[in-house]
């Protein structure tokens, strides 16, 4: 008689110390450039009067031409930088989302920690987390190829798909890693100022005294919120590997 098959192991170690997971938490952390794009563009302002984070629109910046344009005189000569800044944070996102791999979102990059196979909150967690950063990447590559004055829908959408899903991906990254690392109340406060915002701009319809900062309000706690999880991924990762090529050169040395 053939012997029964053996039943599929209950839980397994995440691989956390791969190229790909090294190269997917740097494009993470990489949407850091967007605000040094941001104050270039901002101060070759060539508008009637100077540019105000407080109250221009970041999608101003990336206007194509000068003039008018929903009541605001833009005029950005920089806007291919700011659109350039738009795209290449929005695939830094998109690649962190194809690379990380559900496994080391779970465990937070921690090394040695047995997964259990029969728990789905946590795997269904790690993949809602990928699902929403590959979306919110999209829609700032969106907003990038798309500036706000070409007369399209597509700019709207892309960032109100970066500003929500950017935040639920943090919400739901922050309560994953919850006793993994004290970075995650960092990340989880991002994403609830970032959904909080987008609220209080959908019930006032940005009609508020500073609508610039209430944007940023939407969209920096997700620059930032990504860029600390790839800085955990990326410090926790290579101190693995390191840790791997010493080990391996002891036992060569042996």
């Amino acid at each position: 008689m053939s012997p029964a098959p053996s039943a599929a192991p209950a839980a397994f170690i995440a691989h956390v110390a791969s190229t790909r997971q090294y190269i997917g938490a740097w494009a993470i952390l990489s949407v850091l450039q967007y605000f040094a794009a941001e104050a270039a563009v901002a101060m070759a302002w060539a508008g009637p009067r100077p540019y105000d984070l407080r109250t221009g629109y970041i999608s101003d910046l990336g206007a194509l031409h000068c003039g008018m344009f929903s009541g605001r005189d833009v005029c950005s000569p920089l806007n291919w930088l700011m659109n350039a800044s738009f795209v290449v944070q929005g695939l830094g996102m998109l690649v962190g989302a194809l690379l990380l791999t559900s496994g080391l979102l779970r465990v937070a990059a921690l090394p040695g920690i047995r997964i259990n196979r029969s728990r789905k909150e946590p795997w269904l967690a790690a993949g809602a987390v990928r699902l929403l950063t590959g979306a919110a990447g999209a829609g700032t590559v969106v907003v990038g190829l798309v500036p706000e004055d070409v007369g399209s829908p597509w700019h709207y959408w892309g960032a109100v798909t970066y500003f929500l899903a950017g935040g639920a991906a943090l919400l739901v990254l922050g309560l994953l890693w919850l006793r993994k690392t004290g970075m995650a109340w960092f990340i989880l406060a991002c994403g609830v100022v970032s959904l909080a915002a987008v609220a209080t701009g959908g019930l006032t319809g940005m009609m508020v005294p500073e609508p610039g900062t209430l944007e940023r309000l939407m969209g920096y706690p997700v620059t930032v919120g990504m860029a600390a999880s790839g800085l955990v991924i990326a410090q926790r990762v290579h101190r693995h590997r390191k840790e791997r090529r010493a080990a391996a050169a002891r036992v060569t040395a042996a």
